[in-house]
């Protein structure tokens, strides 16, 4: 079905085109091994698309000159837009909570937190995602964030500010769209090159409650894409269990290309379901997938 790769065990062999740091704090971000994903793209592409954008680790990595950006997460998006069009109100937002946050932390969290599911924003969310367990920005079958506060301590707001200027500069050639990943890959055309990086199969009742995601309609749309000229990477589950048990997909055979495992360390979802824990033997490996 493949021709096998082996699994990326050095990551600093790859050149760093990353940005200096995240922008957003959530697990399942491809920041880390972003640089390594990109290294396998062809660049000769005419246009970059991300049908579930999520924290634009890709992206901000590859940093297009021209692409199309969907995520059906409507406070996600309003990040991205403001990074765009009023990156001062990100920086002050931020600064002014995080402040307070330094000094009554519990406190504060749990105002933003009751803010945002009375009424789910951006500015709200980018705030959680930096201040809850871990990064894992996980909601209840209500639509609610139901993360509690994590014992780090987030960035200074001095740092964050660097991080808006790079990262806006990064995303300058970025259409940033409310919409599902079928709305986004409908506008794909020969030339285009996609990266998908969907709720995972594994994780996606636990991080995202009600929110549905029928993987195989995904496959399909990657089929229809490949079919019409475009190139497309897949992010999924690759292996759990320090590698003793491989996520079975199930997908047709002559879609991909090639199957490339990158070590990802141990799963911060799983310490959080063990209350952070030590954990051996959890060790996990992300999967990607390439039509060419």
């Amino acid at each position: 079905m493949f021709t096998n790769m082996p699994i990326v065990l050095n990551q600093m062999s790859f050149f760093d085109t990353r940005p200096k740091g995240q922008l957003l704090k959530w697990v399942g971000s491809k920041y880390k091994y972003a640089h390594i994903i990109v290294s396998y793209f062809d660049i000769s592409f005419s246009r970059f698309m991300e049908p579930f954008v999520g924290t634009g680790a890709i992206l901000s990595t590859l940093s297009p000159k021209k692409a199309i950006a969907g995520d059906t997460l409507k406070p996600l998006i309003e990040i991205w837009k403001l990074l765009q069009d009023d990156p001062h109100k990100l920086i002050d937002y931020y600064s002014y909570v995080i402040n307070k946050y330094y000094f009554d932390r519990d406190r504060v969290y749990e105002e933003v937190r009751g803010k945002y599911n009375s009424s789910p924003n951006g500015l709200d969310l980018l705030i959680l995602s930096r201040t809850c367990y871990g990064g894992v920005v996980r909601f209840t079958k209500e639509g609610k964030m139901s993360t509690p506060i994590g014992p780090h301590r987030p960035i200074a707001p001095k740092t964050f500010a660097l991080r808006v200027r790079e990262w806006r500069e990064r995303v300058k050639g970025t259409t940033f769209l409310n919409q599902s990943f079928i709305e986004t890959m409908s506008l794909v055309k020969d030339g285009d090159l996609i990266y998908c990086d969907p709720p995972y199969i594994e994780s996606q009742s636990i991080l995202y409650g009600s929110q549905s995601f029928e993987f195989m309609r995904l496959i399909q749309e990657i089929k229809r894409c490949k079919e019409i000229g475009a190139k497309v990477a897949l992010s999924i589950d690759g292996k759990k269990k320090s590698g003793k048990k491989i996520v079975n997909l199930n997908i047709p055979s002559g879609i991909f290309e090639r199957e490339i495992y990158l070590e990802g360390g141990s799963s911060m979802l799983k310490r959080f379901q063990v209350n952070g824990k030590r954990m051996l033997g959890e060790d996990v490996a992300d999967r990607l997938l390439l039509t060419w």
